[in-house]
């Protein structure tokens, strides 16, 4: 049974940090491309950064780079994302997701197979 299980969410101040991350287990992690999506009230989903499954690439959404950092653990299955310098618009719903994709990193949601059911992440002004 496959499953991702998103953790380290939480309410945090303007400026604050957070660290989230996604145990994963059915299905073959190495082989997937890993990313971190989310999700405000009323807007769409959208990708946040992703960790390839090639050589460890990352990619990031520009309204997160600088402050996110993703990284993914191949022996423990787990992938994480390091937030800082956290803005009220940070403010969603995030979701890990895996992709079987042989290209690198995408961005559309349709090609992620399986998706983890999410963390809160509230930063106050």
């Amino acid at each position: 049974q496959v499953q991702l299980v998103e953790s380290g969410g939480g309410l945090v101040q303007t400026g604050g940090s957070l660290s989230l991350s996604c145990a994963t287990s059915g299905f073959t992690f190495h082989y997937y491309n890993i990313a971190w999506f989310r999700q405000a009230p009323g807007k769409e989903r959208e990708g946040v950064s992703c960790v390839d499954n090639g050589d460890g690439s990352t990619s990031y959404a520009d309204s997160v780079k600088g402050r996110f950092t993703i990284s993914r653990d191949n022996a423990q299955n787990t992938v994480s994302l390091q937030m800082n310098n956290l803005k009220p618009g940070d403010t969603a719903v995030y979701y890990c997701a895996a992709d079987p994709g042989s290209y690198g990193c995408r961005w559309d949601i349709h090609a992620y197979h399986y998706w983890g059911q999410g963390t809160q992440v509230t930063v106050s002004s």
